[in-house]
């Protein structure tokens, strides 16, 4: 409990920075992540939140930063990809990760199941490791303090069908979470801008999670170009 405690206390009214690119993105390297996360300790983050094992072993020999650790796995057509099973999160507290987050939608996970019915049985068999649910809408938000997350993230918010079309950041739902829930909200999802980020800790958040703004090069890059063009 005391660890968890640590943890917490450590990025709270923090900037956690993303650190991942995707296998068909220039930067995918677990030696250039770690590169990332030290760039982004250098500059004021106190957290990182990366995706697989081979790069956060790289990043835990470059920063000693909490890490929340995901593990993108894609399973046929089936929509929910972060840390969608067991064997995701087992690979995580194998790995040792300070907190797990996954897709706590309400949407069917790979294995037929809903995160109703599968996060009892993860919370059993890893009592003492802090999770994040990335929700998407407030009631799943909701459904996800109940079954025992740690910390909400909004970090699906916009990338679901039911939130298609969401203005991002969603400042609405981080108000609303902020306002009526007791847990951590940590804000993630299309924070652009030190403006957006400071309207987010007004309304009360935690902590955030910034990822393209910082980490995307390509990204960034494309839109300047696109004024360019």
């Amino acid at each position: 409990m005391e660890i968890k405690s640590n943890v917490l206390e450590q990025i709270k009214r923090k900037l956690i920075v993303s650190c991942q690119a995707l296998p068909d993105e220039p930067l995918h390297s677990p030696f250039i992540m770690g590169r990332m996360a030290y760039a982004a300790f250098l500059g004021g983050a106190s957290g990182i939140r990366a995706n697989s094992v081979a790069d956060i072993k790289e990043i835990k020999t470059t920063v000693s930063l909490p890490i929340i650790g995901i593990i993108k796995e894609v399973y046929g057509d089936c929509p929910v990809f972060i840390t969608p099973t067991m064997k995701e999160v087992d690979a995580l507290c194998n790995e040792g990760v300070d907190i797990i987050a996954m897709d706590a939608t309400d949407r069917v996970r790979p294995d037929g199941s809903t995160i109703s019915e599968l996060f009892p049985r993860i919370k059993a068999k890893y009592k003492d490791q802090l999770f994040m649910a990335d929700c998407s809408t407030y009631e799943e938000a909701v459904t996800a303090v109940e079954l025992g997350f740690d910390l909400i993230g909004t970090t699906l918010s916009g990338y679901t069908e039911a939130t298609k079309g969401n203005a991002l950041p969603d400042f609405k739902l981080v108000e609303k979470l902020t306002r009526t829930l007791s847990v951590p909200i940590i804000a993630e999802g299309g924070i652009s801008t030190p403006e957006e980020l400071e309207k987010l800790f007004d309304q009360g958040i935690y902590a955030a999670v910034v990822g393209s703004a910082i980490t995307r090069p390509m990204d960034i890059t494309r839109k300047f170009a696109a004024v360019v063009e």
